[in-house]
């Protein structure tokens, strides 16, 4: 991928990427100090710590038409979601904080008729808060996941722009007869194809304008003045048919389920493969067992807020060092939870006593592999642990994605990150959580989501989701093969002090319990060098896209620990990870040992500086 400048996209030209170009150590240092020279050039970041500049327009004419002064809206797509939201605000922030707080709720005017393939009753919420309360309701949005997409706030965003959207509790009661919608001029008519990328359905440059005409214009024929609803599905549904919606999402869930693995037409039914009750080599799997949501971490929130409701709420156990914020979510969202950063046979044996003693938790949470130092918990071990003291297993499989292992028949419940190599292109947020028909606490997690399970995974996301995966058994091969190559270049080399990959990790014989006969090892690897002067010239020289995220099908490289743990480095460091680790998510390159072997003789020159 060619140089991208600090602060643009990745991938490049992309309205709803899902990653931001930080190209050098300083410029991520200036990310989480706040420095504007970073923060001003911003045009785009990560979707749960940067909130799209299109939900911010939206946010702002909000508060424009509807709060106060120096109040601030953040955007959910629910009053379920949205109240979450407020009610975390109410038990975190102090008493003082709490001043101006406000939700509100916009729903389609009854006089107007609901665009055509959406919800007759389209509707948004906005919790409106001020400067000091903000950062509480933020932080619910990062840990939850349960923000409104960027591309949803667009839509609804458009709505509001045309008055088609008022306050729940002022909408009139009853609607006044409607005009007729005429289709609108011929110069806007397009036809309504998932895979015309002309049209701006390829994730670029899609945010057109297309005026709603409520009169027939003069010159326009009785021809012209009829098909109403699907204009406004064309300009609101931007190009996409949003009839395939349910057909996108049954082959993303058969897809996960390992039942789909070609290319299919999802304007047929007969396309979709029978769901296999075997799959994922566990019996009475059915493909209603699988949830999409918007996004990885709604997956780990969703279902930690499940099994509180399931079962008796207590303290859960997150076991290996974790991605950021599913700790988080553990201690902030209920009883709280014991942390074993080093996930190792030990730790084991201490919880094995702590069990023994009498203590009761709620589940385990784990990562397979863990992310960065791409450890592996000994999932045999933790089931048998998990049925004799009675709590749940929770295994996030992102990283090892289950082209390459199967760790369902070791969990309860099974999430992922569907934004990461399911996608691969970087361009649209997905998550999904997979129910285990043989758990134990199967029949109460499904009474759980059959009562309470919104689904909030909006339209045009799942559409772009179930294009975007099509290949993605093809693209794990290629990312598998990268992967070694680029660890075996990495160390050989004297300035490399440490590769963490599953295949070189002391706990090995831990994937291969869950490795698939014909699965690789997969595409994220993490690397030290001898000094941090040498890191900093490696990844400044590292001719890749470099930023947060991972599972793309270009390269993409972070100083990790900088990004996700900066206040807290220190802490980091006690469970063995180097503040200076770089963490490297394989893409589909052919010349990738050759740029890695560049930027090594970079540090190389460091070296000879030194001497």
């Amino acid at each position: 991928m060619p140089s991208i400048e600090l602060g643009d996209s990745i991938p490049p030209n992309t309205a709803h990427a899902v990653s931001v170009s930080l190209p050098t150590w300083r410029s991520n240092i200036g990310y989480e100090e706040g420095e504007q020279w970073v923060l001003g050039v911003m045009v785009t970041g990560y979707p749960r710590f940067f909130i799209h500049k299109s939900i911010q327009a939206f946010g702002r004419d909000i508060v424009a038409k509807y709060g106060i002064a120096n109040q601030q809206a953040i955007l959910f797509p629910t009053k379920k979601t949205a109240n979450r939201c407020l009610e975390f605000i109410r038990n975190k922030a102090p008493e003082p904080v709490l001043k101006d707080l406000d939700i509100l709720h916009l729903v389609l005017d009854p006089t107007k008729k609901a665009p055509a393939g959406l919800p007759d009753t389209p509707s948004i919420s906005a919790v409106l808060c001020t400067s000091d309360s903000f950062p509480f309701a933020k932080q619910y949005w990062q840990h939850s996941g349960d923000g409104v997409s960027s591309r949803r706030a667009e839509f609804y965003h458009a709505l509001f722009k045309e008055n088609m959207l008022v306050p729940e509790d002022k909408a009139p009661s009853s609607p006044r007869p409607l005009n007729k919608l005429s289709r609108g001029p011929k110069r806007y008519r397009r036809t309504a194809s998932v895979d015309d990328t002309q049209n701006g359905s390829n994730g670029t440059n899609n945010n057109r304008q297309y005026p709603v005409t409520l009169d027939p214009p003069a010159d326009e024929t009785t021809t012209d003045a009829l098909e109403s609803s699907r204009f406004l599905e064309e300009r609101y549904g931007r190009n996409l048919d949003l009839s395939l919606v349910p057909n996108a999402k049954s082959a993303i869930r058969r897809r996960i389920a390992g039942v789909l693995t070609t290319d299919i037409d999802l304007e047929s039914t007969a396309a979709l493969p029978t769901m296999d009750s075997n799959a994922r080599g566990i019996s009475n799997f059915k493909e209603d067992d699988i949830y999409l949501v918007p996004c990885g971490m709604n997956a780990i929130f969703t279902t930690h807020q499940t099994l509180l409701k399931a079962r008796e709420p207590q303290k859960s156990i997150n076991f290996g060092f974790p991605y950021v914020d599913t700790l988080k979510i553990l201690q902030k969202f209920g009883p709280g939870a014991i942390f074993y950063g080093r996930g190792s046979s030990a730790d084991l044996d201490d919880l094995e006593k702590r069990l023994e003693g009498g203590e009761k938790f709620l589940a385990l949470f784990c990562e397979f592999p863990g992310n960065p130092l791409l450890t592996c918990p000994d999932l045999a071990r933790i089931r048998r642990l998990a049925d004799t003291y009675d709590f749940a297993v929770v295994v996030d499989e992102t990283v090892g994605n289950f082209v390459n292992v199967n760790v369902l028949p070791f969990a309860d419940v099974v999430v992922s990150s569907l934004t990461k190599i399911f996608s691969g292109d970087c361009n649209v947020m997905g998550g999904s959580i997979i129910l285990n028909p043989n758990s134990r606490y199967y029949t109460s997690l499904k009474q759980v989501m059959t009562a309470e399970f919104e689904d909030t995974y909006w339209a045009e996301d799942v559409i772009f989701m179930e294009r975007n995966s099509r290949d993605f058994i093809s693209r794990i091969e290629r990312v598998n093969a990268n992967a070694e190559a680029i660890c075996t270049v990495l160390a050989a080399h004297p300035l490399v002090t440490n590769v963490y990959y599953p295949k070189y990790n002391d706990s090995r014989p831990n994937y291969e319990a869950c490795k698939l006969p014909s699965g690789g090892y997969g595409g994220l690897l993490s690397c030290t060098l001898k000094t941090k002067a040498h890191a900093m010239a490696f990844y400044d020289a590292l001719e890749t896209a470099k930023g947060p995220s991972l599972g793309t099908n270009f390269t993409l490289t972070s100083p990790y620990v900088v990004l996700a743990h900066y206040q807290e480095l220190d802490w980091a460091a006690s469970f063995g990870v180097n503040p200076d680790l770089l963490r490297v998510s394989v893409g589909l390159e052919e010349d990738l040992v050759d740029i890695f072997t560049r930027a090594l003789k970079a540090a190389e020159e460091v070296q000879e500086e030194s001497a």
